[in-house]
């Protein structure tokens, strides 16, 4: 499943980084602690956040996720869309809290896998 299919079944706006849309997706982890992330992401997952600020971009660079997506309509700030988009790593919103979401993805990853 691509980040685009989860944009699609998701219903997720496309705020930066369409560069990376085709990244293949391998899973998803859910925090607002950018240690824990940068401790226990993997590659290829969709990293699911309420921060909005630029370090989120650079934790999603250095553990190569598929992509990012900020909860509850909150706005990205202008420097972290810009580094998602040099970086080719998607930036999403979603208008759902992080555990309706989680489950949603959860969900579809599953469906998938079967």
């Amino acid at each position: 499943m691509t980040v685009s299919d989860i944009i699609e079944k998701l219903d997720l706006k496309v705020i930066g980084g369409e560069e990376g849309l085709q990244n293949e997706v391998t899973g998803g982890y859910t925090s607002d602690l950018l240690s824990d992330v940068m401790g226990n992401v993997d590659e290829g997952q969709v990293w699911i956040t309420l921060q909005t600020h630029r370090n989120v971009m650079a934790v999603a660079s250095l553990k190569e996720v598929a992509a990012v997506i900020i909860v509850k309509d909150l706005e990205a700030d202008e420097n972290t869309i810009s580094q998602s988009n040099d970086e080719g790593i998607p930036l999403l919103s979603s208008s759902m809290e992080a555990f309706e979401l989680s489950g949603e993805l959860f969900t579809l990853l599953k469906k998938e896998n079967r």
